[in-house]
């Protein structure tokens, strides 16, 4: 098992390394202007003082471990996390009940339905003046469009799962004498499930996509505005590294989501707990 692990691992990194290691002989012979795109090299150095501390360290005034995690980039990262947190949190939030409400009753689905399919292909950037104007600028108007983003793909999610769920198993229970309630919470929820899973788990990435943008819009921190600082300035490595950045903190909260999913819907797959 760790054979085959260490195997995927090096056939994922083969690519990447590839590329880095052709940008790195395009960068050193001179093919491409450095001001447009720096080395791999230059990258690096740039996100490691990116991520250091700004100052040196006094044990008078603060702990070692605050002095570590003091790095520009740390902050940044934290604040971008925690705004994908809240955001979510408030998008999913409404968006579960609703979609429950939706695919297990026709009539609700046939009201509200409507109105969902006309305000779900308008991007969450397109909110970005009302955002302000209603809210100006800080995290508020941020969390709001982040929000917006990531309703969407849990509310699609969960209508679709709900509504999919075999008619057998629901006829089955009926047929057993279970109340609604019952048929609700052992059939629907538990066959819903994993469509639930699913688009939590697109809602998170969308969200993560919309807090960039609201970043380089509403806020004087986190990754999307340093980008845009980065920009104003022409350092490209530092817009590179943040990109960078943003991916792998991308990367790690897909893979952990993923894991989450999997270790829930173990029962799904036929899996002992």
């Amino acid at each position: 098992m760790n054979i085959s692990r260490f195997k995927a691992l090096g056939e994922g990194l083969l690519v990447p390394v590839a590329v880095l290691l052709l940008w790195q002989v395009a960068c050193s012979a001179g093919w491409v202007n450095p001001m447009v795109l720096p080395s791999p090299a230059a990258v690096a150095a740039r996100w490691w003082s990116y991520l250091a501390p700004l100052e040196a360290y006094d044990p008078a005034t603060e702990s070692w471990v605050a002095w570590i995690f003091s790095g520009e980039l740390i902050h940044d990262s934290l604040a971008s996390l925690s705004r994908v947190v809240m955001g979510f949190a408030v998008g999913a939030g409404l968006a579960l009940p609703l979609g429950l409400f939706m695919g297990t009753s026709d009539s609700i689905y046939r009201y509200v339905n409507p109105l969902m399919q006309l305000l779900r292909p308008i991007p969450p950037i397109a909110y970005i003046p009302l955002s302000i104007l209603w809210f100006g600028l800080g995290n508020a108007p941020a969390v709001f469009l982040i929000a917006i983003g990531a309703f969407f793909p849990v509310l699609m999610n969960t209508i679709a799962g709900v509504r999919h769920v075999d008619s057998i198993y629901i006829r089955a229970a009926r047929s057993l004498g279970a109340s609604r309630l019952t048929i609700f919470r052992r059939v629907i929820l538990p066959a819903a499930t994993p469509y639930i899973l699913s688009g939590a788990r697109i809602g998170i990435g969308t969200a993560f996509i919309v807090v960039i943008v609201a970043e380089m819009i509403a806020v004087n921190n986190g990754l999307g505005f340093r980008i845009l600082e980065a920009r104003e300035y022409f350092w490209s490595d530092k817009i590179i590294a943040g990109m960078l950045t943003i991916g792998l903190i991308g990367l790690a909260i897909d893979l952990a989501v993923s894991r989450l999913n999997n270790h829930l819907l173990r029962w799904h797959r036929g899996l002992e707990s």
